[in-house]
């Protein structure tokens, strides 16, 4: 091949590649454009982008995903999947939307207990009244060398805000908390001004990750689990993140 042809091809390239690109964002602006002309209620859209299957494209607004075709004309709400590898798309996309930063939740807003050296760390999303929670706190209660966050948000309703400033404002609420959840005994009532704009933002930050039930745990590496695991099972979790921190 000539340099001549050799340049002529670069060049060719470089055009398509740049009408490529002007066609995305051409029609990125027109799917926007048109979900704001049709949907004005529709939430703020953070990101438009293409998705593995042709002809499709992701919505993103917020942590929410939705899918539309070129124009904007039509759109999909639901789970995308691949079928070859038998993979849910739109829960990976999501789950690393919320993926949680372990070292970057609020440590103040939560109840900390630690249990033997308390090398190892989770973090627990639970509500006063949750059946759940408090068969978890029991297992919680027989682990080793492990810092628990508890944040309590009143997910259920009921007497759950109440009870869970009452435990917020206790003078040891960590105590409190599992005299409740483990015994049953009733936490005093809290008198007086006590500060429980934790319990708010606790809730807010359940939205934000969207941990829409309690018991939910996350543990140091990010992993998450909804539902009250087994001791056993929250050990195993504990050892393989050690395994995999070494290597």
């Amino acid at each position: 091949m000539t340099s001549f042809s050799r340049a002529a091809t670069a060049a060719l390239l470089g055009a398509l590649a740049l009408t490529f690109a002007g066609t995305a964002l051409a029609d990125e602006a027109a799917i926007r454009k048109t979900l704001a002309d049709r949907m004005p209620n529709l939430p703020k859209i953070d990101e438009v982008s293409k998705t593995s299957m042709p002809g499709l494209w992701e919505v993103r607004m917020g942590t929410d995903v939705v899918y539309s075709d070129d124009t904007g004309n039509y759109i999909i709400e639901g789970s995308l999947f691949e079928t070859r590898t038998k993979s849910d798309l739109t829960k990976a996309r999501i789950d690393k939307l919320t993926a949680i930063d372990f070292d970057q939740l609020p440590v103040k807003d939560a109840l900390v207990v630690k249990q033997g050296t308390g090398a190892r760390k989770i973090a627990v999303f639970a509500d006063p009244n949750c059946g759940y929670c408090k068969r978890l706190e029991k297992d919680l209660l027989t682990l080793k060398d492990v810092t628990i966050y508890t944040y309590v948000i009143p997910i259920l309703g009921g007497d759950s805000p109440a009870k869970s400033r009452d435990i917020w404002c206790a003078k040891d609420s960590m105590k409190t908390w599992r005299n409740w959840m483990i015994d049953g005994a009733q936490p005093p009532k809290s008198i007086g001004e006590c500060d429980s704009t934790a319990i708010s933002r606790n809730s807010e930050l359940a939205r934000k990750y969207k941990v829409n039930g309690t018991p939910a745990i996350v543990f140091e590496d990010g992993t998450r689990s909804p539902g009250a695991m087994p001791a056993a099972a929250i050990e195993k979790q504990l050892g393989a993140q050690k395994v995999s921190s070494k290597g």
